[in-house]
Parts: structure tokens; C-alpha cells; sequence
């Protein structure tokens, strides 16, 4: 894997430096032509994890003002954009409620009232996973809810590897509830904010917590159903009751006791702070809001920073300042529009059919790179496209950013995908084929929802 690795990063620089020779195409500037030798570099380096993505966005950030893409003083101020202040805040508030045990307590009784019959049992891990997905990264509920849902197999003498369709349900219905859940809000994946972040420095537009939660819930709940039932139909129930699971979640919660001070107050933080999101976020800022709450959560004496700070994942902030950099510079130099138009000149089509393209082209990648690289590399070369065909950019990033987020099928796609695999109770020849059918059930909604809902509450192409 070693040698695997070098091969590819000397190619990968290879690439770059080649570009960098060549001479300017026409329609391009020099400037651009720079830009887009970047971007290759660091499109191979993201699609294959040569080295880490943080890693490889802080290589464009300084790669910018070293060629003479853009001025260091410029590529360095977008390290501070709001996206990664939002994200910071966001990171602070997950790791309190990991910290204090109120996810855990949160989890344990929203399953518990879905706790009557295996179906029922399914469902409950599904829409809890995907509301605790709301108000935490995706990542660190599938990571929270893990032990939980191993115990409840290993109460029912479900074992890995015994081939029950049920075991397999479960850690299915914890990863997909995950995701699924993960793109409702800003919250859910750093692939969100980051698009927010691309598309405030591209045109100075901005999408509010409320307005994305309208856009984008209807799509959520339909997804949630039909995963319901893609379950249920590729894993045929094969247990008859789950009194056992019944006990195992009875005696969690009665292990955690009574709501601490700390889970209380944190409670009423999280709640001011979901409210402020979205009455206040237009005026005062999201990331304003977000930060404020982090910080509340030391001068209340909710946690301390000892308790947090191994649960934010630092390589997500440092990767978002360079990729919203290299986004810019692409945007700004006209090289997102040159690489679009040399790419999708040849064809013909309708807005709705080219954001539908978008949107299969960000489910395909995501199930391969990591989403926030799907949201750096794509994201860039699809406003250029809509701002050729005259489409709102702020549909373009739903089209991106909320497909990015929805890999069904390969563990590599997304951390949820990896956690529950690595339990051993389903191999992937097991769910290929529900996985690809979430993918393409993902598309139609999506483009029913685009077609009919979201011109009834403003969202206009």
C-alpha cells in the first residue's frame, strides 16, 4: 500500500505539473489554467486517500498564492469563512451531548417506544438514528448508537456471522437512518456548511437553517419510509418477537438515572440555539450563533474543554478552508466555467435535466470519495454550469450537497456505512442490491420533490 501511495501522489504531481506547462487553451487565463492544475492534484489525491483530505485542502490553500492563482492575503481570509466557524460551534455542541451522556439517554428512549414487535423495533432505530442525525454529525450517532444496537442483537442471540436477516436489519437501519438524517439540517455532515460556505463566497447569497430544513424534510421522510420498507423487503424479518431487546433497553436507562444538571442545562442550550438557528439566523449570522453556544457551553459549566476536545474532528475545519479557497479561485479566475463548458458544451439540455444529471453524477461519486470531496470537486463546476443555463445557484447547491450525503451501498461512502459494516453482521453482497435501490428511489424523489413541492414554497430554478 506504500509504494501504492507514492506511485500515486508522484503521479498526481506529475499531473500538475504537466498542466502547468502547457500552453493556455483559448478562453482560459493563466491564472485559471493554474487553478485548474490545482484542482487536479487535488481531485486525484481526494479520489484516492493518497494522503488526508484536511492535508490535501491546506496543499491548494498554499499552492494558490505559491503559482499565482490567487494572492496569499485572499486564498488565507477564506480560511476564515463562516462555514468553518459554523462547523466549530456545531463540533462543540455534538461533543457536549457525547460528553454529558444526553445523546445516549435521547437514543435510548426514542427506541424504546418502538420497542413492541421486530417491525416496530426496525423503524425505531431508523427514525431515532435519523433525528439524533438532526442536531449531531452523522458519524458520531452511528458511533453513539453502535454499542446499543450490538447489545440488543446479542439479547435477541443474534451473532455475527449466523446469517440472520434481522441482525442485518438492525445495523442497516442504523446506518441508513444516519444518513438519511444527516442532510435535514446544517448539522448533520460538514458537506452542508461547506456548500453554504462555497456559495457565500462564490456569489454572497446564503441559505438560512429554517429555509434549508423547508427544502429539504419532505425529501427526508419520504426517504425514511420507502428505507422502512427497502428493509423490510431484501431482509425478510425472520424472529417473531423482541421482549428481550424490551429488557436490554429497560435497564439502560434505568443504569443512566436522572437527568444530570449538566444534560439539563445543555437541554435548554441546545433548544435556544435550534431557535436562534432559525429566527435569528438571517440577522445575526449562523456561525455568530453557532460559536456563541460553544462558548455558552463552558461559561454554564457544562463541560470543559478537556471533555470536548477529543471529539471535534479538527481535519474537517482545516479541510473546509482550503477547498471554499480553491472553489474561489476556480469560480473567480473562470476556470469552473471553462472546465464546464469545454465538458457539457456538446450536449443539450433542459435545467431540470442537467441538475438531475448533477444530482446522479454526486449520488455515484459519494459512494466512492468521502462527501465533503464530492461538495469541493463538484460543487464549483456546477455553478458554473447553472450560471450558463440560468439557474438559481442556491438550487445548485441542494442538487449537490444533499445527494453528496446519500451513499446507501459501499462501506467506504460514509463513516455510518464503515461503522456498521465492521460489526460482521451483513457482508456487502447483502445489501448491494437495497443500496443501489435507495440510490436510484433517492433520485426520483428528489426530482419529484424539485418538480412540485419546491415551487410551492418559493424555491424557484
Amino acid at each position: 500500500m506504500k509504494k501504492l501511495r507514492v506511485i500515486i501522489i508522484v503521479l498526481a504531481a506529475c499531473l500538475f505539473f504537466g498542466i502547468l506547462r502547457l500552453h493556455t487553451p483559448d478562453g482560459l487565463t493563466a491564472e485559471g489554467q493554474k487553478s485548474l492544475a490545482i484542482f487536479s492534484l487535488c481531485l486525484v489525491l481526494w479520489v484516492t486517500d493518497a494522503i488526508p483530505l484536511a492535508a490535501t485542502s491546506l496543499l491548494a490553500l498554499v499552492l494558490l498564492p505559491l503559482v499565482g492563482a490567487m494572492g496569499e492575503r485572499e486564498a488565507f481570509s477564506l480560511f476564515g469563512n463562516q462555514a468553518v466557524f459554523f462547523i466549530l460551534g456545531a463540533f462543540m455542541l455534538a461533543a457536549a451531548l457525547l460528553s454529558t451522556g444526553l445523546s445516549t439517554r435521547l437514543a435510548l428512549i426514542f427506541i424504546s417506544m418502538f420497542k413492541s414487535t421486530p417491525k416496530s423495533l426496525l423503524g425505531g432505530v431508523l427514525i431515532s438514528s435519523a433525528f439524533l442525525s438532526f442536531w449531531m454529525p452523522e458519524h458520531a450517532v452511528a458511533a453513539l448508537m453502535f454499542p446499543i444496537i450490538l447489545e440488543i442483537a446479542k439479547s435477541l442471540k443474534l451473532e455475527p456471522g449466523n446469517n440472520s436477516n434481522y441482525g442485518k436489519a438492525l445495523f442497516l437501519s442504523l446506518a441508513w437512518g444516519s444518513i438519511i438524517g444527516g442532510v435535514a439540517t446544517f448539522l448533520g455532515g460538514a458537506r452542508n456548511p461547506l456548500a453554504i460556505g462555497m456559495l457565500k463566497e462564490t456569489y454572497g447569497l446564503s441559505i438560512g437553517f429554517f429555509e434549508w430544513m423547508v427544502a429539504v424534510i419532505p425529501m427526508v421522510v419520504i426517504m425514511l419510509f420507502v428505507a422502512f420498507i427497502t428493509i423490510q423487503f431484501f431482509l425478510k424479518i425472520d424472529i417473531k418477537e423482541v421482549a428481550n431487546a424490551s429488557d436490554v433497553l429497560k435497564t439502560r436507562i434505568a443504569e443512566l438515572g436522572r437527568m444530570t444538571r449538566s444534560e439539563r442545562m445543555l437541554s435548554v442550550l441546545m433548544l435556544a440555539t435550534i431557535c436562534a438557528w432559525i429566527f435569528m439566523g438571517q440577522f445575526s449570522g449562523l456561525a455568530t450563533i453557532s460559536v456563541l453556544a460553544g462558548i455558552s457551553i463552558f461559561v454554564f459549566g457544562i463541560v470543559t474543554w478537556k471533555d470536548i476536545e477529543g471529539y471535534v474532528n479538527w481535519g474537517v475545519i482545516l479541510m473546509y478552508g482550503g477547498a471554499i479557497a480553491l472553489a474561489s479561485a476556480l469560480y473567480k479566475t473562470g476556470a469552473a466555467e471553462w472546465l464546464a463548458y469545454s465538458v457539457f458544451s456538446k450536449f443539450t439540455f433542459s435545467p431540470y435535466v442537467l441538475l438531475l444529471s448533477i444530482i446522479f453524477i454526486a449520488l455515484i461519486l459519494t459512494e466512492c470519495i468521502s462527501n465533503t470531496a464530492v461538495v469541493a470537486l463538484l460543487l464549483p463546476i456546477a455553478f458554473s454550469l447553472g450560471k450558463s443555463y440560468g439557474i438559481n445557484p442556491i438550487i445548485m447547491v441542494y442538487a449537490v450537497a444533499v445527494p453528496s450525503g446519500l451513499a446507501f451501498t459501499l462501506p467506504m461512502g460514509t463513516p455510518p456505512n464503515a461503522i456498521c459494516y465492521a460489526a460482521g453482521y451483513y457482508k456487502l453482497r447483502d445489501i448491494v442490491s437495497a443500496g443501489l435501490f435507495m440510490n436510484l428511489a433517492a433520485l426520483i424523489i428528489f426530482a419529484l420533490v424539485m418538480k412540485f413541492y419546491w415551487p410551492l414554497v418559493g424555491i424557484k430554478f
